[in-house]
């Protein structure tokens, strides 16, 4: 799928919920949401539903294991040229320092990268991964049925693009950086970058390290 048709396709339901959509093969796109959004700008949406995947050392993880703990939950894969690394790349650094700032309150809260490439994406190419980023960042992958279904629950809409060979093809994906409180209930997306900085490199941390502040308690 295109990503200019994969971006008309989310266009009722980026509308709906204030998120614009990028495929990674389209560079980094429009703003996921910003520090300034209402309080609780996906409070009571209908995103998430219990899953069961394999995590990057191959065991059995619950979206349920993480009761208790606020969710940093990002959707994309290892293969994609830019906007996943980016996006990842600027969540942690901010995460981070959030660490470095309070650690208590960062104990609180799980990062997890799920895959929508679960062919290319198994165990142990996203345990080198998510390495590279933070090592409580956890990669979560599965079957092609396990990954739709979650995929559907947690509202991102993907679709393989085609490549000159078998193992060429990109995702073309909604991006939709997610922040679920501790009982798993949707609170807020992640606001990945900084439209007014001119330096986006600089901006999209400081405004996750901003949001982190002010929603994990």
């Amino acid at each position: 799928m295109a990503g200019g048709a994969m971006n008309k396709a989310l266009l009722p339901l980026v509308l709906s919920l204030g998120v614009f959509a990028a495929a990674c093969n389209n560079g980094g796109g429009d703003a996921s949401s910003n520090s300034q959004s209402a309080p609780g700008d996906l409070a009571g949406a209908k995103i998430g539903a219990p899953f069961t995947l394999i995590d990057q050392n191959g065991g059995k993880v619950r979206w349920d294991d993480f009761k208790g703990k606020y969710r940093l939950v990002y959707f994309g894969y290892t293969y994609c040229p830019d906007v996943c690394p980016l996006d990842l790349q600027r969540i942690m650094q901010a995460f981070t320092r959030f660490e470095k700032a309070d650690p208590a309150r960062a104990a609180k809260v799980q990062p997890i990268l799920i895959s929508l490439d679960p062919e290319r994406d198994t165990p142990a190419v996203l345990k080198t991964y998510v390495a590279a980023f933070h090592p409580r960042l956890i990669g979560l992958t599965g079957s092609k049925e396990d990954i739709a279904k979650v995929a559907k629950d947690f509202v991102v809409v993907y679709g393989k693009e085609e490549g000159k060979g078998t193992s060429s093809y990109l995702v073309s994906h909604s991006r939709t950086p997610y922040l679920f409180g501790p009982g798993g209930e949707p609170i807020a997306l992640v606001p990945v970058d900084d439209p007014g900085t001119p330096d986006e490199d600089e901006g999209g941390p400081d405004q996750v390290f901003a949001f982190l502040e002010k929603w994990i308690r």
